[in-house]
């Protein structure tokens, strides 16, 4: 099966490649080249759908009739810091800015108000869509943020989250342990079921 990624996060398309071994995932750029897509919506489901239909309607105009299109909107959220960063996630600390630069200033608000270790939790919302048809699946993973980094695997948050159940962040858990019960390995579970029904 050929997917189409709606994304240009490098983290995210690796991610998607190990969950899909069987499939021929490949990212939206290297048929349309290098597009930009404003996340203004208010919520994971609207930003996924929106970078999904943006790539799904240009492989249209090409001519790609029988493709599918995934997009995933993820990131982390923290009760005690109003909901931060939300569906500002990936920018946290400004357009553009790189991971150590959003965990910095998560580790800063934290500090402010005095949070060594804090519930937060995961989410991904993936949207799919075929023959122009709309599907949308979410995933959650819950557990702790603390006020450093501890480790150097994963990507974005996940040296500072310590996911229930473990002592350890996902930055030193490492991949193998992370795909087992990731908000995006449980997103990915059910789109997977989605795609079973429709294709």
């Amino acid at each position: 099966m050929k997917i189409v990624l709606a994304s240009a996060n490098k983290g995210k398309i690796a991610e998607f490649e190990k969950l899909m071994p069987n499939d021929e995932v490949i990212a939206f750029s290297e048929i349309l080249g290098k597009i930009e897509i404003d996340e203004d919506q208010d919520s994971f489901k609207g930003n996924a759908i929106k970078k999904a239909r943006t790539i799904y309607d240009l492989l249209i105009q090409k001519g790609l009739n029988d493709v599918i299109v995934i997009s995933d909107d993820s990131g982390i959220t923290v009760p005690a810091l109003n909901n931060e960063p939300g569906i500002y996630s990936a920018r946290y600390a400004g357009l553009n800015a790189s991971d150590k630069d959003n965990n910095k200033k998560l580790i800063e608000n934290l500090n402010k108000q005095n949070l060594e270790k804090t519930p937060a939790f995961y989410t991904a919302c993936i949207a799919i869509i075929y023959k122009n048809e709309t599907y949308t699946v979410h995933g959650w993973m819950h557990g702790n943020v603390i006020n450093k980094e501890l480790g150097e695997g994963g990507f974005g948050y996940d040296p500072m989250f310590i996911p229930n159940g473990f002592d350890k962040t996902l930055g030193e858990l490492g991949y193998e342990a992370k795909k087992d019960f990731s908000h995006r390995t449980k997103a990915l579970n059910l789109a997977k079921k989605v795609l079973d029904v429709i294709l």
